[in-house]
């Protein structure tokens, strides 16, 4: 559904780093380009798997969705 396509974030959004000892809130900025590596994920349809700024996180979907507009070819802000 979202895998492989990218957004351009209209206003910043929370996201999440799960590292090994902890979890981290990152905030995603305004004009952020984010790539959606998976998801929604088929035991929780709620998240998607990001990279952004070298960093792979977590995210509502529906933050993608409402918060984001997505880059296509045609678009004028990739």
């Amino acid at each position: 559904m979202l895998s492989g396509k990218r957004f351009w974030s209209k206003r910043a959004t929370i996201s999440i780093e799960t590292t090994v000892e902890d979890r981290l809130v990152v905030m995603v900025p305004t004009g952020a380009v984010v790539t959606v590596l998976s998801g929604p994920r088929p035991d929780d349809m709620r998240m998607v798997d990001i990279r952004w700024d070298k960093r792979t996180l977590v995210m509502f979907a529906v933050d993608i969705l409402e918060r984001g507009e997505e880059i296509t070819g045609k678009s004028a802000k990739a």
